[in-house]
């Protein structure tokens, strides 16, 4: 049983869907601490042949309250501007009728937990993507949250019965060193690495690592789903700290 544990992001770039496509049951890992600045609320998109930010705009957001904390602001005005800026970016784009519709039902799904109206993000685009990873909210879970770390990571692991796990190659430094503690636990550490993907952005040099939403505006259904599979897979041995 593969098991992947990530907090979630607005709109991830590809290797994050590649990682939660690879296991059997995925984490949302939605209470830890929010981070101000990272990824939870912000992603780029191509403007102009440019990466540019877009944000999801939040109430309340401090790196001391947990994700599933933090407010999304549901306003109409809010939705309507940030759906403004990505219909603007992409509508020439060759798949923009086909996707548009998705961003807009995430974007004005009127969720106001952050981590649930991420988790409901993940099933919308995992479902055009062909994604049938069991999604899990971490906060729904009987836990022991007094573990930290590598520990609560190992525990949730084991309560789902999992045999491997799968994390973000930036976890090497945090999860490598304790190799022994997760094999100790019937455990086998994996990291997957996107390959080097590039494809037509309309005609401009390429921008790597946008949000899913632009790999989707450029590429078929089909061809989004082949894309979840170009990765190799560092196992032990394979990894240098």
């Amino acid at each position: 049983m593969k098991i992947g544990i990530m907090q979630p992001y607005f709109f991830p770039y590809l290797g994050y869907w590649q990682l939660m496509n690879a296991v059997d049951r995925y984490v949302v890992y939605d209470d830890v601490n929010f981070i101000k600045g990272g990824r939870i609320n912000r992603n780029a998109i191509l403007v102009q042949g440019q990466a540019h930010n877009i944000n999801l705009i939040l109430s309340g957001a401090s790196p001391n309250k947990h994700i599933n904390e933090v407010a999304v602001d549901a306003s109409p005005r809010a939705q309507q501007k940030l759906l403004k800026t990505i219909g603007e970016a992409y509508r020439k784009a060759p798949y923009y009728q086909q996707v548009f519709p998705l961003v807009e039902q995430v974007v004005t799904n009127g969720e106001t937990d952050l981590g649930k109206y991420l988790y409901d993000s993940f099933r919308i685009i995992g479902g055009y993507l062909g994604i049938g990873t069991e999604l899990i909210l971490s906060s729904r879970m009987e836990k022991d949250c007094s573990l930290r770390a590598h520990e609560k990571v190992i525990s949730i692991c084991k309560l789902l019965g999992g045999t491997e796990y799968y994390t973000s190659v930036s976890g090497v430094p945090l999860y490598e060193p304790h190799r022994d503690l997760f094999e100790a636990a019937g455990l086998e550490l994996s990291f997957p690495v996107m390959r080097q993907i590039e494809y037509p952005q309309f005609r401009n040099e390429f921008v790597p690592n946008l949000s899913i939403i632009d790999v989707m505006m450029f590429n078929s259904q089909e061809r989004c789903q082949e894309l979840l599979h170009e990765y190799d897979l560092l196992k032990k041995g394979d990894v240098q700290l």
